[in-house]
């Protein structure tokens, strides 16, 4: 597997949207809150390619995530696999990134996350903590980490 996170650029920000779209729908539908239009707009109203990352499979995009900085912490804004990238482990690879990015900077990552999403379960297997329960979203933290491989 040749996993790339790689920078965006503005033009990418439509096509991010749409896939932003295709892997919501499931969890949006369940709840009956699927709206196209309102998924886009959600993520182009604050796009940002300073945050944005492409995740590259083999040089295919696979999907993307935002993190940004929020006060001292981070804020894992969005992180989305297109379907046909789903259930074959390229989630945990990503978020192991992430999270050793969040140890090295000793940050705490933040993320919310639709109530009723699958999603809610990869977080907590990824050491995240239920922080706070929403009308709509779950909040969750990630607390650094020790390395224990690490040598001082």
């Amino acid at each position: 597997m040749n996993l790339k996170l790689e920078a965006c650029t503005l033009n990418d920000a439509a096509q991010l949207a749409e896939l932003r779209v295709l892997a919501m729908r499931p969890s949006l539908e369940r709840i009956g809150r699927f709206d196209a239009k309102r998924a886009r707009q959600r993520l182009l109203q604050n796009f940002s390619t300073e945050y944005t990352r492409l995740i590259k499979l083999d040089g295919m995009l696979a999907g993307f995530l935002v993190l940004r900085p929020q006060d001292k912490d981070l804020l894992l804004d969005h992180f989305y696999l297109h379907p046909d990238f789903q259930q074959r482990g390229l989630g945990s690879a990503v978020i192991e990134l992430v999270l050793a990015e969040a140890d090295e900077l000793g940050k705490i990552i933040h993320v919310g996350v639709l109530r009723d999403s699958d999603a809610n379960r990869f977080y907590l297997r990824h050491s995240f903590v239920l922080r706070e329960v929403g009308e709509f979203d779950n909040y969750y933290l990630r607390y650094p980490q020790a390395d224990s491989r690490r040598c001082d």
